[in-house]
């Protein structure tokens, strides 16, 4: 098959768009609640409806993307970014927010929908596996720079006077002046406009799904929701997004309230490093899988998170800072490990049962919502603390798991030499 590089790299740049416009929400939360006036409850209504959305849409927009096609639905997913964007950037109340996070998020889990089997088929099955890597690694990048990126404007806002010029001169005008972090969601702006002319005036070659990629009919997943082993998978993709979004989104509120370190700063940078460290993790994932047995990886590297985070919420200042970060180079393995484990356990309607997978990521959703609730009534630190009942469930896939098929590994013990 002809690799297509220009879709190839269309791909990875809506990759790269996805986690930019999704993983900023860490970084914003403490700005968004001192803004607002928040409870940890309505703080964690934010990525509430965002993440809901996943679960909103992941399934129909299987159906729709049979119907439609890539192009049209790839133009929906980003008019729905411009659209939730824009109306935020004009009109920045809290009720607007949460509903123009709602419509981002329902853009973002139509392009993961899209982009997965489009990627197979551009950059040639034979280097699925590459392509794929390289995708994550893309939208690694992109979560370490979105909160760059607020800590620039924010602090460049802050600074700006009357004859300031460029990006940060126009923003000036045009964003509250106690509410610098808003400007962020202009750049989602002309993000997601750039993204709809690129999308518009490109072609896509033909894509024949996999019977591991359609959608299938409705009785397949009834069928699905009978096997026990499908609910359990679909908790622990709802657990792995639920932990890392747990973390990701309340880390730099957590040293500000508890270790007085500058959220637009100290805090957004502890994010971002978050991120880049799972990027990280993430690489060094892939060769331990190619020696271990996945369950195995995910027991050392779940228990291993489970540390970092008793650190960072328990530890003094430092170590709360560095821990936070760590804890990110851990988790980077589980989703892929759980996902694996899961198609590998099931012997068909792996479409469906995949659409039911992505759904699983509302729980960045309803994980956060419980901690801001549980914050509200004890303290921030309380709240956090359900993050282990997320990464306790996801250590214990490590021991029940009984995949149709393993992951292969390399025999690295030399064979003795045969003597005659």
């Amino acid at each position: 098959m002809n690799r297509n590089y220009y879709t190839v790299g269309l791909i990875l740049l809506i990759f790269f768009v996805i986690s930019f416009l999704t993983n900023i929400l860490g970084a914003l939360n403490p700005s968004a609640s001192s803004s607002y006036g928040l409870s940890e409850t309505m703080a964690g209504f934010l990525p509430f409806s965002f993440f809901i959305a996943y679960g909103v849409m992941s399934i129909p927009a299987g159906f729709m993307l049979e119907r439609f096609g890539e192009k049209k639905m790839m133009v929906f997913a980003f008019i729905l970014a411009l659209a939730g964007s824009l109306l935020f950037a004009g009109v920045p109340s809290f009720g607007v927010f949460v509903f123009s996070l709602f419509t981002i998020g329902t853009g973002m889990a139509v392009l993961q929908v899209v982009i997965n089997p489009l990627l197979r088929v551009a950059g040639g099955e034979e280097h699925y596996a590459f392509t794929s890597v390289l995708a994550q690694l893309i939208f690694g990048l992109a979560s370490f720079i979105s909160p760059q990126m607020y800590t620039w404007l924010v602090t460049g806002l802050d600074k700006s006077t009357a004859h300031t010029g460029g990006i940060i001169g126009f923003l000036s005008n045009v964003v509250p002046a106690d509410m610098s972090w808003v400007s962020v969601y202009w750049m989602f702006t002309l993000f997601s406009l750039g993204m709809i002319v690129v999308v518009f005036l490109s072609s896509f070659p033909k894509v024949e799904l996999k019977d591991d990629e359609k959608v299938g009919s409705k009785e397949s997943y009834f069928d699905l929701f009978k096997n026990r082993m499908v609910i359990l998978y679909f908790l622990g993709i709802f657990a792995y997004v639920g932990a890392e979004q747990g973390i990701s989104y309340w880390m730099s509120k957590f040293l500000q309230v508890y270790h007085g370190y500058d959220y637009e700063t100290v805090g957004a940078g502890a994010v971002a490093n978050f991120w880049g460290l799972m990027t990280i993790g993430g690489l060094l994932g892939l060769v331990l899988l190619k020696i271990l047995d996945s369950k195995l990886v995910l027991k050392l590297f779940t228990l291993l998170a489970i540390i970092c985070l008793l650190a960072a919420l328990f530890g003094p200042a430092e170590t709360a800072l560095y821990a936070f970060q760590a804890s990110g180079f851990f988790l980077s393995v589980m989703y892929p490990i759980i996902i694996s484990l899961a198609l590998n356990s099931v012997s068909k309607h792996h479409g469906s049962f995949a659409g039911i997978l992505m759904s699983g990521i509302m729980g960045g959703a309803v994980v956060q919502l419980l901690i801001g609730f549980i914050s509200d009534f004890t303290s921030l630190k309380v709240g956090m603390m359900f993050i282990f009942v997320a990464l306790g469930y996801i250590l214990s896939i490590a021991f029940w798991a009984r995949p149709l098929i393993e992951n292969k590994t390399i025999n690295l013990k030399k064979k003795e030499p045969v003597t005659v």
